[in-house]
This record gives structure tokens, C-alpha cells and sequence, in this order.
């Protein structure tokens, strides 16, 4: 894994957190994209070197609705920036780890992404990011 790619906040609405987190970085986010597959509208922010990523559901049976209403608004997941996301997915699931796509799909901001169940990462939903070369 290379770095930390960007945080997953789950929020219940996109154009309130857009002003939210506008005021608390002094900058606007730079990039709105829905992913339907997933049922979701997302918003990135720069923050130095550092990515956020405000994931509103445009569907009441959405993993971030669902989400939401177990857990309420927060920090969803974090995600990696890793080169070969098939091999990070072989390797992973070796270790032990519970991927839950063994073939990356498509995700926001130009990525190739696949997720680790929290139950084996202390209950952090992590995913990782590859970005898709044209």
C-alpha cells in the first residue's frame, strides 16, 4: 500500500456537508460524482496531500443509507492507494482478511476499488484504490 488515498465520511446531505466542510478546510470540495452502482453521490476536498470523500445515498437501501442508520453520520471507511489491486486483494485475503469483491468494480474519482470487511480489520471498513489508466 502507498498511502492513505482518501477518508469516506457518510453524511445524510451532500449540499449541507459541502457548506459544512467548505467552512472547515476554507476551501470548496473540488469534485461531485454519483456512482450509481453503489447508490451514491460523493463530494472530494483537498486537505494538503489528503483527500475527503462526503458519501450522500440516493437510494433507501444503499450500503451508506444502511450506514447511516445503524451508525448514524461519520466516518465511513478509509482507503488506500495501492498499485496492483488484484495482487493487494491475493495477498489479503492469504493474510487472513475478508475481501468482500474479489474483482475490483468501478468507483468514484477514476478508481478501481474493492473492500476488506471490518469484522477483519478491528472494525474498520478499509478499501482500496487503484487508479484506472486509460
Amino acid at each position: 500500500m502507498n498511502k492513505i488515498e482518501h477518508i469516506g465520511i457518510a453524511v445524510k446531505n451532500l449540499e449541507k456537508s459541502n457548506d459544512l466542510f467548505a467552512k472547515l478546510f476554507g476551501e470548496p470540495h473540488y469534485k461531485t460524482e454519483e456512482v450509481a452502482s453503489e447508490g451514491v453521490n460523493t463530494s472530494f476536498f483537498k486537505v494538503g496531500s489528503n483527500k475527503i470523500e462526503l458519501l450522500e445515498a440516493t437510494k433507501e437501501d444503499s450500503p451508506i443509507a444502511k450506514f447511516i442508520e445503524k451508525k448514524g453520520e461519520g466516518i465511513h471507511h478509509i482507503a488506500f492507494d495501492v498499485d496492483d489491486i488484484e495482487a493487494e486483494i491475493k495477498r489479503l485475503t492469504k493474510a487472513g482478511f475478508k475481501v468482500l469483491n474479489q474483482t475490483p468494480k468501478k468507483g468514484a474519482d477514476n478508481k478501481l476499488v474493492a473492500f476488506l470487511h471490518p469484522k477483519s480489520s478491528n472494525g474498520v471498513l478499509i478499501e482500496l484504490c487503484q487508479e484506472i489508466k486509460d
